[in-house]
């Protein structure tokens, strides 16, 4: 009653303002139809072969406590802390072995350094990205803690050493990243866990030490490389953004309020070399106007490469005529980039994915094409109640 209330208030103000449109046959989702019609659309991508069940990263909403689309990310400005992290080699041995482009010299412990604007995501740690091709350096200095050698991208040493406020530093031995891949290092304040190694493209020169914190559960790259090598996820925080207890030190703990603590931690474990806060743009909710994380869940996905459904969108844009020319290039762009969609949600209203899946197999009906326009036939008599 309440939003045919204000239907009709907008449909008597556009009226007024001279608007022109068919006002006895309006577009509303709320209508039965409209919500029938969204089911049918289902039925028609699953036939099409473009629907499928995935589980990766995805923009979530721990304040709706659901996924997001692309569509429904805002960026705003948003201040984070970033920290350089050191790992230690399990085998300080087999690491300076690795070194052959200048064999390793010099005093001190040995540290691997990470980079992170996301220090809430060290808890699910489960790896250190380096890429194959970058020269590495230890370099030899004192950040404050001793003498100690750290290992940086050649790249990024310089800048990064300026940011410690390190004036004095001497390179003690120098290796290609694709020489330490398989090398064990001790994660920062998980006593019992020891991560590898590894290595991918994701890693570049931009930014950071050229020593990638690779938590599958929490990015993209991390979750593609990951799978390279046989990396799972852990599965540490909960829809509504609360590390579950297996997390250990920072059970209970919501990860909009862990950073500090996580620092906390990583000083009475002498692991933080530096940090420093910063603003920058951050993907939010259109909705609740909150910051996403990224966090890897089961999803219903409308695949962009699986039976060719970007390929032929792509052919499709060149049957159109573009004015202004340029905006054929524009949007070839945005669907070469384009990501799988993710079309499910967590949430009791709205219209539901009306699939009927084995619980075993996870495969749907054999009937499923069927069994939607049953229920769409339902739904455009009865709304939504017809399915619940």
């Amino acid at each position: 009653k309440y939003a045919r209330k204000q239907v009709d208030g907008q449909k008597a103000d556009f009226i007024r303002l001279g608007v022109l449109g068919d006002w006895d046959n309006p577009y509303l989702t709320m209508d039965f139809k409209f919500e029938a019609d969204i089911i049918r659309s289902l039925g028609r991508i699953v036939e099409n072969g473009h629907l499928h069940k995935g589980f990766k990263p995805v923009y979530w909403s721990v304040v709706g406590g659901s996924a997001l689309a692309e569509a429904e990310v805002e960026y705003h400005e948003k201040e984070s802390t970033a920290v350089d992290v050191r790992f230690t080699p399990v085998d300080t041995d087999a690491f300076v072995s690795a070194f052959d482009v200048e064999p390793v010299s010099g005093s001190g412990d040995i540290s691997v350094v990470i980079w992170t604007t996301t220090p809430w995501t060290l808890p699910s740690n489960q790896a250190v990205s380096l890429n194959s091709e970058l020269v590495y350096c230890l370099a030899e200095c004192d950040t404050g803690f001793g003498v100690e050698r750290l290992l940086i991208a050649e790249a990024l040493l310089a800048h990064t050493m300026e940011r410690y406020g390190v004036d004095s530093y001497k390179v003690v031995g120098k290796c290609l990243g694709g020489k330490l891949e398989g090398l064990l290092l001790q994660h920062p304040f998980y006593d019992d866990r020891q991560v590898p190694v590894i290595l991918g493209d994701h890693v570049t020169t931009e930014a950071g030490t050229g020593a990638v914190h690779t938590a599958p559960d929490h990015g993209v790259d991390d979750f593609n490389v990951g799978r390279v090598y046989g990396i799972g996820t852990l599965g540490l925080v909960d829809d509504n953004g609360i590390f579950k207890a297996s997390t250990g030190l920072f059970a209970g703990e919501h990860v909009y309020k862990v950073d500090e603590k996580v620092i906390e931690v990583l000083n009475q474990h002498k692991r933080l070399v530096y940090k420093k806060s910063f603003k920058h743009s951050y993907p939010h909710c259109w909705r609740t106007k909150t910051p996403l994380i990224f966090r890897a869940t089961p999803q219903w996905f409308v695949s962009m490469d699986q039976n060719g459904l970007k390929r032929d969108a792509l052919e499709a844009v060149k049957g159109v005529s573009w004015v202004p020319a340029w905006g054929q290039n524009r949007i070839e762009s945005m669907l070469e980039q384009s990501p799988d969609w993710c079309i499910s949600r967590q949430r009791t209203w709205g219209v539901p994915i009306t699939l009927f899946v084995n619980k075993e197999t996870g495969e749907l009906h054999p009937e499923t094409s069927s069994l939607i326009e049953a229920v769409a036939k339902k739904v455009e008599l009865a709304g939504m109640d017809a399915w619940f």
